[in-house]
Parts: structure tokens; sequence; C-alpha cells
């Protein structure tokens, strides 16, 4: 009963409350595919869909696309948190530089490696747009092996 309840709860919302509901159904729809692409998908060929490789996006952007940007990064966290497959920074950082990319705005997505507390090695993405990181935070404690320029 409890469940059937949130599920209402959740549709409700969605439909009621959601300003959004267009990019709120690509954001579920992108990061639903992106997951299934980074299980089923060599990171050779991975690496070829996430842009050109070693060019960074402008520091300086538009104000409005800066918004957009803020924006994309909260539907993108709202919906993956949410989503009842598993979303990891990569997925969540492929999903906002494609929902970015469909709206002509320009993006640079990071991938970096670095260790957690317990000394083990552990990998990164994060997303940045302007002098705004989108997703995943800025990547300060971790050493970038590669970026990508959409």
């Amino acid at each position: 009963m409890r469940k059937i309840k949130r599920l209402f709860e959740l549709c409700f919302n969605f439909i009621f409350k959601n300003h959004e509901k267009l990019m709120t159904i690509q954001a579920v729809i992108v990061s639903a595919y992106y997951f299934k692409c980074i299980y089923k998908i060599p990171a050779k060929k991975l690496e070829e869909r996430f842009g050109t490789r070693g060019v960074e996006s402008p520091e300086k952007e538009d104000l409005e696309n800066l918004k957009l940007a803020m924006h994309v990064g909260d539907r993108v966290a709202r919906v993956t948190t949410k989503a009842p497959w598993e979303t990891k920074c990569l997925c969540r950082a492929w999903t906002a530089q494609y929902l970015l990319k469909k709206r002509h705005v320009h993006s640079t997505m990071y991938l970096g490696i670095g260790k957690d507390e317990t000394g083990k090695m552990v990998a990164h993405a994060w997303l940045r747009c302007g002098q705004v990181f989108v997703t995943g935070g800025d990547g300060s404690d971790y050493t970038t092996v590669a970026k990508f320029y959409v």
C-alpha cells in the first residue's frame, strides 16, 4: 500500500508540479540508454561518443546558457537519484552533456582518477559549461586523464 501511495505521489507531482516535463522525460530516457551503453559497449567504443577528445569548451559563456546548464544539472540530479537503475557520475555527466548539446550549449566532460579514503583507485566524471560545474562537482580531488568537448 505504501509503495502504491508513493507511486501515485510521484505521478501527481510529475503531472501537476513539474514545469519541465519534456526535459524530465528526455533525462529519464537518455540516462536509461546511456546506463545500458556504459555496461554493454567497450570503453574504446564509448569514448568515440563522448565528443572531441582533448578540447575544452570556453570559460566564458552567455548568462542564459549558464542558467540553462544549472537547470539541466538540477534536472539530471533529480531524475537520476530516483531512477530504478544505478546512475553513477559517468551516466549523469553524459546525460547532462546530451541535454545541453540538444539545446546548442557547449560543454566539456572530464574523466579523472583519484584515491578514496582507503587508498583505493577510483574514477570520476564531471561536466563543465563555462565556469559552472553541471554534474560531479569541480573534480579538484581527481587527476584529469581525458576531456571531451561538445
